[in-house]
């Protein structure tokens, strides 16, 4: 990525997170990035494989989600603090992106007991299979694996695994689509922003008559430019052996 291009993106994030409970227009964070506004979102796009519009919603959310396990805010307040005028449209959005409602998220510490896959339509399911790897220095644990519409792990994926360790593993029954391949590790707790590792392939394409796709995919620790994982993850801490959902 070009150094001009990096910095006017890392300028753009940072504004958001500065502001995340005021009303922000796509105008007011290009001029944080001293960028005309449809250069900006272009690159931006490039940069983060979202929409500058996408990726603050995306981090008010997580500001959310981090404020429900640190603190005894009210829902309401949380709302306007992230910058919602309606605590019932925050409720509905955080609730369909990470899957439980603000309330339930912070009674079950930010995890979900049962995480059911997205069913969708598909002529011939296929499989996605391939290898998760990590970098020699860290050890994640058990990963998360799952496939979704958007480039933002959010809502109910289309398939998802849970994998003992960063490994093989395998996606069955996946419909036809364009989705993208999502691995996450969580190895301490919620209260911080942008904690655990990440990696991601895509978008990837399952096509009639393909059989089997095969996507390999590398875990890190999160960067500036990765897009929060919204959706509430099963608690990959603690189990004592892998558990594997073809769902």
């Amino acid at each position: 990525m070009d150094e001009t291009v990096r910095r006017a993106v890392e300028r753009a994030i940072g504004a958001m997170n500065e502001k995340l409970g005021e009303e922000l227009t796509i105008d007011d964070i290009a001029r944080a990035a001293t960028f005309s506004k449809f250069h900006f979102t272009r690159v931006f796009q490039q940069a983060t494989g979202v929409s500058p519009g996408r990726f603050l919603s995306a981090l008010r959310l997580d500001e959310a989600k981090r404020l429900l396990l640190t603190t005894s805010i009210t829902v309401a307040d949380i709302s306007h603090r992230v910058g919602y005028n309606s605590v019932g449209t925050f409720s509905t959005r955080f609730s369909s992106r990470v899957g439980l409602s603000p309330s339930a998220y912070r009674q079950q510490g930010g995890f979900q007991h049962r995480l059911a896959g997205e069913p969708r339509p598909g002529a011939q399911p296929a499989i996605v299979r391939g290898f998760v790897s990590a970098p020699p220095e860290i050890s994640p644990g058990l990963v998360f694996v799952g496939l979704f519409p958007t480039r933002i792990p959010e809502g109910a994926p289309v398939r998802y695994a849970v994998i003992e360790a960063p490994g093989p593993y395998q996606l069955a029954e996946v419909p036809e689509g364009t989705w993208h391949l999502v691995a996450h590790c969580v190895t301490g707790p919620l209260t911080r922003r942008g904690a655990g590792f990440t990696g991601h392939h895509g978008p990837i394409t399952v096509e009639p008559g393909v059989t089997a796709r095969l996507a390999d995919l590398r875990v890190r620790p999160k960067r500036l430019f990765d897009p929060p994982v919204l959706l509430a993850l099963p608690d990959l801490r603690h189990r004592p052996r892998p558990f594997k959902h073809a769902a």
